[in-house]
């Protein structure tokens, strides 16, 4: 009788081999990613790369389900792969609902607030956009997959470096990335139809008003170094500007000579 019985166990687990079944294991950690050629023009067509169901869930518990509507910010965070953006010892928290520390007392952003930020500019395909504070790239990855026309700058050289190397892996190849003081924008653009700041400076950087295009939008957090500081919302209109407070928030300091 035990004779038979393992003739039958031996039996079952042969034909679960010969259908790729396994007995009691379950795969948790991320599949290895697969990467896309760099010429590539539409990362988005990227296939499965393991973290698909972690973005899908990052979009509707913490975007969507805080009130995010905008159709192409919630399809961009769907497509871009944070993870490709985040250091390799916190590639686990890459879609977790909190910033990240990515060097050089920087980090990438809550990706809620990266929505936030996103959907309050209105981006249309075509639009001319300014990045104020690079930092790891992926807000610009976030645009540049709307089909904005993406100029970024950052003031720390090797986090620009790093920047534009990892955009150009992706396949955002056609990001402009610039070491530089923010502060002062990127003139020979100008001008611009959007501008997000992603550092908080203590007052509203005039270069960045005089860049922006009539009828345009700037979202920058504007406030005390290391306290509470508040998303403003400008809108240049007939040549004024007209503000809206998006709420209270805590980014780094806008570092340069200002």
């Amino acid at each position: 009788m035990v004779k038979n019985t393992s003739v039958q166990i031996t039996l079952i687990l042969f034909i679960m081999s010969i259908l790729g079944l396994s007995a009691g294991c379950q795969q948790i950690a991320p599949e290895a990613t697969t990467d896309l050629p760099a010429s590539t023009s539409s990362p988005s067509q990227t296939p499965s790369d393991g973290f698909t169901n972690a973005r899908k869930k990052m979009v509707q518990l913490q975007i969507q389900g805080r009130g995010i509507q905008d159709a192409a910010v919630l399809e961009a965070m769907r497509e871009v792969p944070r993870h490709k953006f985040v250091p390799d010892k916190h590639l686990d928290q890459a879609y977790a609902d909190h910033p990240l520390p990515i060097g050089f007392g920087q980090t990438i952003s809550q990706p809620y607030i990266v929505a936030l930020m996103t959907e309050a500019l209105e981006v249309q395909p075509g639009d001319r956009v300014l990045e104020v504070g690079t930092g790891s790239g992926y807000q610009a990855a976030v645009l540049a997959e709307m089909q904005a026309e993406v100029y970024t700058v950052e003031i720390i050289p090797e986090l620009a470096d790093q920047a534009r190397e990892q955009l150009k892996e992706v396949g955002y190849t056609d990001v402009e990335v610039k070491n530089g003081d923010g502060y002062y924008g990127w003139e020979e653009n100008a001008p611009y139809e959007k501008i997000i700041v992603t550092a908080a400076p203590d007052h509203l950087p005039q270069p960045l008003i005089q860049q922006l295009k009539e009828g345009g939008r700037l979202v920058i957090p504007i406030g005390p170094i290391g306290a509470v500081q508040t998303l403003w919302l400008y809108e240049k209109i007939e040549g004024e500007i007209q503000t809206k407070n998006l709420g209270a928030v805590r980014f780094v300091p806008l570092t340069g000579e200002h």
